[in-house]
């Protein structure tokens, strides 16, 4: 009688069908592996930052004038939007920068919708404006930087940093490659006043000329027998060559002044103070970050792959370097988990097989194991990645994942000392212990609940550590009754 009212309950059940209780050991054994293969693995979390930019280019306008034709015509329009929380605007030479600061109880893409209404609305920008750029800040993943260097020009260095951006996007694991470190192309004509006064010209009608010489325009289509065919007038001009040979005027002779013959046409750089030197060497950076789902650990293989390739087949005196290597300390960072983990399962089996029994901490020391495999089995499921934050918060969980499993063995094994059998005492000893050990693990639990309700940006990183350490706690609360 006394076995059978032992044996009553859920714990009585489970110390009294075996197979049932292997079955859930496996089962988070088999997910937490399956989550392993499959979880995201990124250097910090990727999140909205809850801000909206707008940039709206104003080509040669000063400041002032920026301020007064944009931004407080901007400032103006979006002033009564819903969900805005702090209006920050920059004017500068060239384009004017507004910065809004999303609520936290807004939607930040809601707001973006409603703030590119507004903006659409604006009827009074100057005309040399060009169309405002309106976007949502995120948090960018860099993975890994390139540096192309040596003793070459810039435009030699920026054609090559372009080939190895089209090869690394080429690759299935990689999506994100920018270029930094060198200035944008540009193709300027400079047509001096003493020219334009010879020929009867202007700078419009020279604007007017190219605008309309450079253009690819889709012009319909025309009903065959054999189908239809598309028609499109391809005419858009990429190179200084092309643009020279745009034709300006034609006379009644039938004479034609090209561009070429009135303005000089160079195809360089924008002209912008910006120059890059890696090793005291002119330099290309090539940036390679990561998105969606991408491992950032893959991407950095992939790269230092790449690399050792390409070394082989640079021109003379050019080199290629990595730089702000993000997988370096990512890695380094579940090294020590890995480590820690090591050393805390030996620490644990020779302790308690010294002082206890040896399937005791056989048990036991698996129990640490099944803990943070069940972590890898739910963290996707609260969409927490495999990051900086939630590593740390990894290993500050390894110190309390023991104790759950050490108080209830260590019952256990008192009541076999005084003669109980096997399932008699694990039935006893867990009964025993289990409501300690469950209000000592929602203890902890609920030390760390507040930090997910942490506010902001700095709200959206914290919420990592109580997924984490909750899931751990509940994984080893499960495993060790």
């Amino acid at each position: 009688m006394d076995d059978l009212q032992q044996k009553k309950g859920l714990l009585g059940w489970f110390a009294g069908n075996h197979v049932a209780a292997n079955l859930l050991m496996f089962l988070i054994i088999a997910s937490g592996l399956l989550s392993l293969l499959s979880i995201k693995v990124e250097f910090f979390p990727e999140m909205s930052m809850d801000m909206i930019n707008i940039v709206v280019p104003y080509r040669g306008a000063s400041p002032a004038d920026v301020e007064e034709g944009v931004c407080l015509r901007v400032e103006e329009a979006i002033a009564a939007v819903d969900g805005i929380k702090r209006i920050t605007s920059s004017a500068a030479e060239g384009a004017g920068s507004t910065l809004v600061e999303v609520e936290e109880y807004a939607d930040a893409a809601e707001v973006l919708d409603d703030i590119k209404a507004e903006i659409d609305r604006i009827i009074t920008f100057p005309e040399e404006t060009e169309k405002p750029v309106i976007s949502e800040l995120k948090t960018r993943n860099p993975v890994i930087t390139i540096a192309v260097y040596g003793n070459a020009s810039e435009k030699t260095l920026k054609k090559l940093a372009d080939q190895i951006r089209d090869d690394l996007t080429a690759k299935p694991n990689i999506s994100q490659v920018a270029i930094a470190g060198v200035r944008p192309y540009e193709i300027s004509i400079e047509v001096s006043e003493q020219t334009l006064r010879r020929y009867g010209l202007s700078f419009e009608k020279i604007a007017r000329a190219v605008r309309e010489s450079s253009l690819d325009i889709p012009a319909g289509s025309v009903k065959t027998a054999g189908g239809e065919i598309l028609v499109r007038t391809e005419g858009q001009k990429y190179y200084g060559k092309q643009f020279e040979e745009i034709i300006v005027v034609t006379r009644p002779d039938g004479t034609e002044v090209r561009l070429a013959d009135i303005a000089d046409v160079r195809d360089d750089f924008e002209d912008v103070d910006l120059v890059s030197k890696f090793d005291g060497k002119r330099a290309a950076l090539v940036r390679i970050s990561r998105i969606g789902e991408q491992n950032v650990l893959g991407i950095a293989r992939t790269v230092k792959d790449y690399i050792e390739e390409k070394q082989r087949y640079l021109p003379e005196g050019i080199q290629l370097a990595l730089w702000e290597d993000e997988s370096k300390i990512l890695q380094s960072r579940m090294d020590l988990l890995q480590r820690n983990g090591y050393l805390g399962l030996i620490l644990v089996f020779l302790c308690l097989t010294l002082f206890l029994d040896l399937r005791l901490a056989f048990w036991t020391t698996i129990g640490i194991l099944i803990s943070f495999l069940g972590a890898f089995w739910l963290m996707p499921l609260f969409d927490v990645s495999v990051n900086m934050i939630s590593l740390f918060a990894l290993i500050m969980s390894l110190g309390l994942v023991v104790d759950d499993a050490i108080v209830v063995g260590e019952n256990i094994y008192t009541y076999r000392q005084q003669g109980f059998s096997g399932t008699a005492a694990a039935i006893k000893g867990v009964k025993e212990m289990s409501i300690p050990v469950v209000l000592a693990v929602l203890t902890t639990a609920f030390a760390f609940i507040p930090l997910a309700y942490t506010m902001g940006i700095m709200g959206k990183i914290l919420r990592v550590l109580p997924v984490v350490v909750i899931s751990v706690l509940a994984i080893s609360l499960i495993e060790a009754l």
